[in-house]
Protein backbone atom coordinates (compact mmCIF):
# COMPACT_ATOMS: atom_id res chain seq x y z
CA UNK A 1 0.00 0.00 0.00
CA UNK A 2 1.01 3.55 -0.59
CA UNK A 3 2.94 5.28 2.48
CA UNK A 4 0.04 7.53 4.11
CA UNK A 5 -3.26 6.14 3.18
CA UNK A 6 -4.95 3.05 2.26
CA UNK A 7 -7.66 1.53 -0.19
CA UNK A 8 -9.56 -0.69 1.80
CA UNK A 9 -12.94 -2.56 0.96
CA UNK A 10 -15.77 -3.58 3.49
CA UNK A 11 -19.07 -4.26 3.14
CA UNK A 12 -19.86 -3.13 -0.52
CA UNK A 13 -17.43 0.05 0.24
CA UNK A 14 -14.03 0.70 -0.98
CA UNK A 15 -12.62 3.83 0.84
CA UNK A 16 -9.52 5.59 1.13
CA UNK A 17 -8.35 6.26 5.35
CA UNK A 18 -5.40 8.04 5.89
CA UNK A 19 -2.52 6.86 8.49
CA UNK A 20 -2.18 10.29 10.18
CA UNK A 21 -5.69 10.13 11.45
CA UNK A 22 -5.83 5.95 11.88
CA UNK A 23 -2.76 6.50 14.59
CA UNK A 24 -4.58 8.88 16.63
CA UNK A 25 -6.64 6.17 17.79
CA UNK A 26 -9.59 8.52 18.62
CA UNK A 27 -11.92 8.60 15.81
CA UNK A 28 -13.31 7.01 12.79
CA UNK A 29 -12.78 8.28 8.96
CA UNK A 30 -12.16 7.88 5.47
CA UNK A 31 -13.43 9.48 2.66
CA UNK A 32 -15.39 7.29 -0.33
CA UNK A 33 -14.51 6.27 -4.14
CA UNK A 34 -17.16 5.68 -6.77
CA UNK A 35 -16.38 1.65 -6.25
CA UNK A 36 -19.49 -0.12 -4.25
CA UNK A 37 -22.93 0.91 -4.12
CA UNK A 38 -26.12 0.62 -5.64
CA UNK A 39 -26.64 3.69 -7.39
CA UNK A 40 -26.76 3.41 -11.70
CA UNK A 41 -26.04 5.45 -14.72
CA UNK A 42 -23.90 8.28 -14.44
CA UNK A 43 -23.62 7.95 -10.80
CA UNK A 44 -22.94 4.44 -11.33
CA UNK A 45 -21.51 2.85 -8.06
CA UNK A 46 -21.15 4.81 -4.63
CA UNK A 47 -22.93 8.34 -4.56
CA UNK A 48 -23.10 9.66 -1.43
CA UNK A 49 -25.10 12.87 -2.85
CA UNK A 50 -28.55 13.78 -2.58
CA UNK A 51 -28.78 16.31 -4.87
CA UNK A 52 -27.22 15.52 -8.23
CA UNK A 53 -30.35 13.69 -9.42
CA UNK A 54 -29.82 10.24 -8.15
CA UNK A 55 -32.10 8.31 -7.23
CA UNK A 56 -33.28 9.24 -3.81
CA UNK A 57 -33.51 5.52 -2.26
CA UNK A 58 -30.10 4.43 -3.62
CA UNK A 59 -28.79 7.20 -1.96
CA UNK A 60 -29.59 6.75 1.56
CA UNK A 61 -28.85 2.82 0.82
CA UNK A 62 -25.02 4.12 0.24
CA UNK A 63 -25.24 5.79 3.08
CA UNK A 64 -26.04 3.56 5.28
CA UNK A 65 -23.37 1.77 4.16
CA UNK A 66 -20.67 4.18 4.57
CA UNK A 67 -22.18 5.10 8.00
CA UNK A 68 -22.02 1.09 8.58
CA UNK A 69 -18.10 0.93 8.11
CA UNK A 70 -17.67 3.59 10.52
CA UNK A 71 -19.81 1.66 13.15
CA UNK A 72 -22.83 4.37 12.42
CA UNK A 73 -25.90 4.76 11.92
CA UNK A 74 -27.56 6.91 8.75
CA UNK A 75 -29.30 9.03 11.73
CA UNK A 76 -25.90 10.03 13.36
CA UNK A 77 -25.17 11.92 10.21
CA UNK A 78 -24.24 15.58 10.07
CA UNK A 79 -24.23 16.99 6.97
CA UNK A 80 -24.18 20.94 5.03
CA UNK A 81 -25.61 23.12 2.65
CA UNK A 82 -22.65 23.56 0.87
CA UNK A 83 -22.29 26.60 -0.81
CA UNK A 84 -18.56 27.38 -1.78
CA UNK A 85 -18.63 29.87 1.30
CA UNK A 86 -16.79 30.25 4.73
CA UNK A 87 -19.40 29.39 7.07
CA UNK A 88 -18.21 26.92 10.12
CA UNK A 89 -20.95 25.19 12.08
CA UNK A 90 -20.31 23.73 15.40
CA UNK A 91 -22.21 20.68 15.85
CA UNK A 92 -23.50 18.67 18.46
CA UNK A 93 -26.77 16.32 19.60
CA UNK A 94 -29.26 19.05 18.52
CA UNK A 95 -27.89 18.61 15.02
CA UNK A 96 -27.82 15.04 14.65
CA UNK A 97 -29.58 13.34 11.47
CA UNK A 98 -29.54 16.96 9.90
CA UNK A 99 -29.11 16.31 6.30
CA UNK A 100 -28.99 12.77 6.58
CA UNK A 101 -32.35 11.98 4.87
CA UNK A 102 -33.06 15.40 3.13
CA UNK A 103 -31.16 17.46 1.60
CA UNK A 104 -33.20 20.24 2.51
CA UNK A 105 -32.90 19.00 6.25
CA UNK A 106 -28.92 19.99 5.70
CA UNK A 107 -27.16 23.02 7.74
CA UNK A 108 -27.64 25.74 5.56
CA UNK A 109 -24.42 27.67 3.87
CA UNK A 110 -22.57 25.13 5.87
CA UNK A 111 -19.12 24.59 4.39
CA UNK A 112 -17.63 22.96 7.36
CA UNK A 113 -18.31 21.36 10.23
CA UNK A 114 -16.31 20.97 13.40
CA UNK A 115 -17.75 18.52 16.98
CA UNK A 116 -16.63 17.55 20.39
CA UNK A 117 -19.49 15.41 20.47
CA UNK A 118 -18.60 11.62 20.36
CA UNK A 119 -20.89 9.67 17.84
CA UNK A 120 -21.77 12.26 15.29
CA UNK A 121 -20.58 11.19 11.82
CA UNK A 122 -19.42 14.44 10.11
CA UNK A 123 -19.84 14.36 6.32
CA UNK A 124 -19.38 16.55 3.60
CA UNK A 125 -19.04 15.52 -0.19
CA UNK A 126 -16.56 16.18 -3.52
CA UNK A 127 -16.48 15.82 -6.75
CA UNK A 128 -12.95 17.62 -7.32
CA UNK A 129 -13.19 19.97 -4.26
CA UNK A 130 -10.75 19.43 -1.86
CA UNK A 131 -11.77 17.71 1.41
CA UNK A 132 -9.61 18.87 4.84
CA UNK A 133 -10.03 16.65 7.67
CA UNK A 134 -8.84 18.02 10.95
CA UNK A 135 -8.32 15.78 14.34
CA UNK A 136 -7.02 17.42 17.30
CA UNK A 137 -6.57 14.15 19.69
CA UNK A 138 -5.74 15.65 22.96
CA UNK A 139 -9.07 17.73 22.94
CA UNK A 140 -10.99 15.35 21.20
CA UNK A 141 -12.40 17.17 18.61
CA UNK A 142 -12.96 16.98 14.69
CA UNK A 143 -13.59 19.13 11.94
CA UNK A 144 -14.01 18.80 7.67
CA UNK A 145 -13.73 21.68 5.60
CA UNK A 146 -14.73 21.76 1.73
CA UNK A 147 -12.56 23.05 -0.11
CA UNK A 148 -13.07 24.42 -3.55
CA UNK A 149 -11.69 27.23 -5.06
CA UNK A 150 -14.15 29.94 -3.84
CA UNK A 151 -13.19 27.71 0.05
CA UNK A 152 -9.48 27.58 -0.27
CA UNK A 153 -9.34 31.21 -1.38
CA UNK A 154 -11.32 32.25 0.85
CA UNK A 155 -9.40 30.15 3.46
CA UNK A 156 -12.02 28.30 5.20
CA UNK A 157 -9.46 25.41 6.54
CA UNK A 158 -8.21 28.30 8.50
CA UNK A 159 -11.65 29.41 9.60
CA UNK A 160 -12.14 25.67 10.88
CA UNK A 161 -9.24 25.57 12.67
CA UNK A 162 -9.82 29.15 14.39
CA UNK A 163 -13.46 27.88 15.36
CA UNK A 164 -11.95 24.59 16.97
CA UNK A 165 -9.40 26.64 18.88
CA UNK A 166 -12.67 29.47 20.29
CA UNK A 167 -15.63 26.75 20.49
CA UNK A 168 -13.25 23.59 21.21
CA UNK A 169 -10.51 24.69 22.96
CA UNK A 170 -8.13 23.19 20.72
CA UNK A 171 -4.10 24.79 20.03
CA UNK A 172 -3.13 24.72 16.32
CA UNK A 173 -0.11 22.85 17.32
CA UNK A 174 -1.97 20.12 18.61
CA UNK A 175 -4.31 19.37 15.32
CA UNK A 176 -3.87 16.61 12.42
CA UNK A 177 -4.86 17.34 8.97
CA UNK A 178 -5.03 15.47 5.98
CA UNK A 179 -5.48 17.55 2.52
CA UNK A 180 -7.68 14.41 0.78
CA UNK A 181 -8.16 13.67 -2.61
CA UNK A 182 -9.30 16.60 -5.10
CA UNK A 183 -8.44 17.84 -8.77
CA UNK A 184 -4.59 18.06 -8.89
CA UNK A 185 -2.15 20.73 -10.50
CA UNK A 186 -2.04 17.74 -13.07
CA UNK A 187 -5.88 18.68 -14.43
CA UNK A 188 -6.81 22.12 -12.68
CA UNK A 189 -6.59 24.34 -14.96
CA UNK A 190 -8.20 28.31 -14.27
CA UNK A 191 -8.47 31.31 -16.38
CA UNK A 192 -7.56 35.04 -15.31
CA UNK A 193 -10.69 35.47 -12.70
CA UNK A 194 -9.89 32.64 -10.94
CA UNK A 195 -6.20 33.49 -10.96
CA UNK A 196 -6.45 36.75 -10.09
CA UNK A 197 -7.93 35.76 -6.77
CA UNK A 198 -5.41 33.71 -5.42
CA UNK A 199 -2.97 36.71 -6.51
CA UNK A 200 -4.89 38.12 -3.79
CA UNK A 201 -4.94 35.60 -1.09
CA UNK A 202 -1.91 34.30 -1.60
CA UNK A 203 0.65 37.05 -2.97
CA UNK A 204 3.52 36.51 -1.86
CA UNK A 205 3.32 32.51 -2.90
CA UNK A 206 1.17 32.76 -6.00
CA UNK A 207 4.19 32.04 -8.35
CA UNK A 208 4.34 28.39 -6.62
CA UNK A 209 0.74 27.80 -6.58
CA UNK A 210 0.18 28.75 -10.31
CA UNK A 211 2.04 27.99 -13.51
CA UNK A 212 1.11 29.11 -17.18
CA UNK A 213 -1.14 26.49 -19.17
CA UNK A 214 -1.29 28.66 -22.26
CA UNK A 215 -2.76 32.48 -22.66
CA UNK A 216 -4.43 33.37 -19.63
CA UNK A 217 -4.43 30.05 -18.60
CA UNK A 218 -3.32 28.44 -15.41
CA UNK A 219 -2.59 25.00 -13.71
CA UNK A 220 -3.59 25.48 -10.14
CA UNK A 221 -2.72 23.82 -7.09
CA UNK A 222 -5.17 23.74 -4.52
CA UNK A 223 -3.41 21.01 -2.37
CA UNK A 224 -0.44 23.47 -1.66
CA UNK A 225 -2.94 26.25 -1.27
CA UNK A 226 -4.55 24.49 1.38
CA UNK A 227 -1.41 23.44 2.93
CA UNK A 228 0.00 27.11 3.23
CA UNK A 229 -3.60 27.85 4.98
CA UNK A 230 -3.33 25.12 7.78
CA UNK A 231 0.46 26.34 8.28
CA UNK A 232 -0.56 30.33 8.51
CA UNK A 233 -3.46 28.92 10.84
CA UNK A 234 -0.39 27.39 13.19
CA UNK A 235 -0.25 23.60 12.21
CA UNK A 236 3.12 21.74 12.63
CA UNK A 237 4.39 20.98 9.22
CA UNK A 238 4.93 17.63 10.04
CA UNK A 239 0.94 17.63 11.06
CA UNK A 240 -0.41 18.25 7.86
CA UNK A 241 -0.61 15.10 4.83
CA UNK A 242 -1.50 15.51 1.58
CA UNK A 243 -2.77 12.51 -0.16
CA UNK A 244 -1.71 13.92 -3.92
CA UNK A 245 -4.63 11.76 -5.54
CA UNK A 246 -5.92 13.26 -8.40
CA UNK A 247 -9.85 12.82 -8.66
CA UNK A 248 -9.44 14.09 -12.37
CA UNK A 249 -6.92 11.61 -13.36
CA UNK A 250 -8.12 8.82 -11.19
CA UNK A 251 -11.31 7.55 -12.93
CA UNK A 252 -10.89 4.03 -11.45
CA UNK A 253 -11.84 5.26 -8.17
CA UNK A 254 -13.67 8.58 -8.24
CA UNK A 255 -15.98 10.75 -9.73
CA UNK A 256 -15.10 13.97 -10.84
CA UNK A 257 -17.16 17.34 -12.29
CA UNK A 258 -14.68 18.44 -14.57
CA UNK A 259 -14.20 14.84 -16.46
CA UNK A 260 -17.67 14.36 -15.90
CA UNK A 261 -19.07 17.20 -17.65
CA UNK A 262 -21.05 18.07 -14.48
CA UNK A 263 -22.91 15.26 -14.18
CA UNK A 264 -21.91 12.70 -11.69
CA UNK A 265 -22.45 11.45 -8.04
CA UNK A 266 -20.56 12.96 -5.16
CA UNK A 267 -17.57 10.80 -2.77
CA UNK A 268 -17.75 11.78 0.76
CA UNK A 269 -15.40 12.52 3.19
CA UNK A 270 -16.84 11.26 7.00
CA UNK A 271 -15.57 11.08 10.44
CA UNK A 272 -16.69 10.20 14.05
CA UNK A 273 -15.15 10.81 17.03
CA UNK A 274 -14.89 7.33 19.39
Amino acid sequence: MPDGYQIVSHADVTCITFDILARSGVAGHCFTTRLGGVSSGPYAGLNLALHVGDREQDVLENRRLVCARLGASLDDMVAGQQVHGANVAVVGEAQRGAGARQYAGALPDTDALVTGRPGLVLASFYADCVPVFLLDPQRRAAGLAHAGWQGTRRKIAARAVQVMQSALGCRPQDILAVIGPSIGPCCYTVGADVYQHFVAAFPRHIDALARPAGPHKWHLDLWQSNRLVLLEAGLAEGNIYTARLCTSCREDLFFSYRRQGGRCGRMAALMRLL
